[in-house]
């Protein structure tokens, strides 16, 4: 059911406010100045530094995975912040206002909300500030443009806010939490399903291009480190007795083509073109042709490696390569050289001072062993590795549009609960 759609069915009110819409009858409605205060309080260097996160709120920084930098000198300018306050953060006016779980400190940057409302309750309001209809609000109290941009608490205490009887308070915090609790865990679930789904699929093209399709085959040792055993009748042959280095001349009106690291290699503008910077002399560029294999020689040890499905021009740091022969599939060697690249191989036979400096050149490959296939067989492997791919995709599809679903109506069950649209109690 669209929790949206559903009435509360006491006699309510007009509340004032666009995004608040009608309220019950009990429920009372005041500025946000006279229910917060802004209690931006010097805190004790001793005090334990939090961080304030969209997903968590304000936690230890032990709680979280991707930890801010540690603040070097003093401390004597952050800010002290208790249990039951809120922190507006640099991006609320996207996720809301933020909950704080434990006393400590934050940086300076922040602005620290405590209730000087009696009847106020935290946990209600912990809900209602991360709520679509609240942070829509929050829209119209941005301050600064582009990066600069923040929540003026100065525009924001003019904001109107509900109050429900304060049992009322009690009844939607604890609803909400059990609700939302169960939907994040349904939500958990479903990404692990995926990253399964991911990993089955990475062992599957791994054992396909190193392995082969036939469980029965018989083995020998191939000699190669990061691949190990390999069907008896593969041959081993150095990279250069399977693919040349091409140098194609650029053609007027070529599109610019790019190499991503989930394998494709196309035209920039079939993906996006916002987030390059477009070069005002072009000189220096090589052509690309479908069918080509191309390796992003920065990202390839990311696994940008791929065959192009567009006729265009590339920057000079890609390594484009064509077989030597119709004995060689292209299509099968991308899949390998990605399974090279995702084992590490390929950071490992290219020096670099540090990562990111990473750059593989085609002498890097050339006098590298790889195995080669019957013609017959790496096709029957780029065939079977698309079938699982796609089959492997369209089970991600279908999760990801589950958790969607799930989002949806824990956000409209928060929207609904918070403003009064449905009974809790």
């Amino acid at each position: 059911m669209n929790i949206a759609t559903q009435v509360h069915l006491e006699a309510s009110r007009p509340s004032g406010a666009d995004w608040l819409g009608n309220l019950p009858s009990t429920w009372a409605v005041k500025k946000m100045k006279y229910l917060f205060r802004d209690h931006s309080q010097k805190g004790k260097q001793d005090a334990e530094l939090l961080s304030v996160t969209q997903n968590q709120g304000v936690v230890p920084r032990s709680w979280v995975e991707n930890r801010m930098v540690m603040p070097s000198g003093n401390l004597e300018s952050f800010k002290f912040i208790e249990k039951g306050d809120f922190a507006i953060s640099l991006r609320s006016f996207e996720g809301g206002l933020e909950y704080c779980h434990h006393d400590g400190i934050i940086s300076p940057a922040y602005t620290v909300l405590k209730t000087w409302h009696p009847e106020l309750k935290p946990g209600f309001y912990r809900h209602l500030f991360k709520s679509g209809v609240f942070i829509s609000e929050l829209q119209t109290s941005i301050v600064g443009i582009r990066e600069g941009k923040n929540i003026s608490f100065a525009e924001l205490s003019h904001s109107l806010m509900p109050i429900p009887p304060v049992s009322e308070q009690r009844a939607i915090a604890a609803f909400l939490d059990e609700k939302c609790a169960k939907v994040d865990e349904a939500v958990r679930i479903k990404e692990e399903q995926i990253a399964l789904l991911r990993e089955r699929r990475q062992i599957l093209i791994q054992q396909a291009v190193t392995r082969g399709l036939n469980p029965d085959a018989p083995m020998k040792d191939s000699g190669i480190d990061w691949i190990g055993q390999i069907p008896a009748h593969w041959e081993v042959v150095r990279f250069k007795y399977l693919f040349m280095q091409s140098r194609l001349p650029v053609r007027k009106d070529d599109g610019v083509v790019t190499s991503y690291r989930d394998g494709q290699v196309t035209l920039r503008a079939n993906r996006r073109m916002d987030g390059y910077t477009e070069a005002i002399l072009e000189g220096g560029y090589q052509g690309i042709r479908v069918g080509q294999l191309v390796l992003n020689s920065m990202d390839a040890f990311e696994g940008a490696i791929g065959v192009s499905d567009s006729d265009g021009k590339c920057t000079p740091e890609y390594v484009i390569c064509d077989p030597v022969d119709d004995k060689i599939n292209q299509y099968y060697f991308a899949y390998l050289l990605r399974e090279m690249a995702l084992a590490d191989y390929i950071e490992v036979i290219c020096n670099a001072v540090r990562q990111r400096a990473v750059r593989i050149r085609f002498n890097n490959l050339a006098t590298r062993f790889m195995v080669l296939p019957p013609p017959a067989e790496q096709t029957e492997i780029v065939a079977f590795v698309e079938r699982e791919k796609s089959r492997i995709a369209d089970a991600v599809v279908i999760k990801q549009d589950q958790i969607a679903a799930l989002r949806e109506y824990k956000t409209s069950l928060i929207n609904a609960a918070v403003t009064g649209k449905i009974k809790v109690a």
